[in-house]
C-alpha cells in the first residue's frame, strides 16, 4: 500500500467516524476489510486517523480560526476531514514535508469531493502553514528576499 492509499483509507475512516459518531476500530475494519494490508500499512493508517481523531479539538479550532466566513459545521464533510488530516500531519509528522502534506490532501479532495474542494482545502492550508509549520513559512520568505 503507497502512503497516497493509505491516506485515502484514513480518510474515509474519517469521514466514517464523523458522520456516524463510530468507533475508530469499526471504521478501520470496514475501510481496510478488503485490503491486503501489511502490519506496516495497518500502523500508519491507524496513526492518522487516531493521531486525528485525539487532536479534533486543537485541530478544529485551528481550523475555524484561518476559514473567514466558514466554520466546521458550515464545509462538507469530506473537505473537513482531508482539512483535519493534513493539519494533524503538518503538526505532528515533521518526517513529511509541508509541500507533500498540501498536495496530497489537495489530491484527496479533489478524489473525494470536488475540483473546487481541492482550491478550498489549498486556501486553508496556506492560512495554516504561518502556524503549523513556522520554519517552512519563515525559509519561504527568506528565500522570496533573496530571490527578490
Amino acid at each position: 500500500m503507497t502512503r497516497h492509499e493509505a491516506r485515502q483509507c484514513a480518510l474515509q475512516a474519517l469521514y466514517q467516524i464523523d458522520v456516524s459518531n463510530g468507533e475508530i476500530h469499526d471504521a478501520l475494519v470496514y475501510v481496510l476489510e478488503e485490503r491486503q494490508v501489511n502490519e506496516a500499512d495497518l500502523a500508519y493508517v491507524r496513526t492518522l486517523v487516531e493521531g486525528t481523531r485525539s487532536h479534533l479539538i486543537e485541530l478544529d479550532e485551528q481550523l475555524t480560526s484561518v476559514m473567514e466566513r466558514w466554520s466546521t459545521e458550515r464545509i462538507g464533510r469530506v473537505e473537513l476531514n482531508v482539512l483535519r488530516l493534513a493539519l494533524y500531519e503538518l503538526l505532528h509528522d515533521e518526517s513529511l514535508s509541508t509541500a507533500t502534506i498540501v498536495d496530497e490532501a489537495v489530491r484527496l479532495a479533489k478524489s473525494f469531493a470536488t475540483d473546487t474542494s481541492g482550491k478550498f482545502v489549498n486556501g486553508v492550508l496556506a492560512k495554516l502553514l504561518p502556524v503549523a509549520r513556522p520554519n517552512d513559512t519563515d525559509k519561504t520568505q527568506t528565500d522570496r528576499k533573496t530571490q527578490g
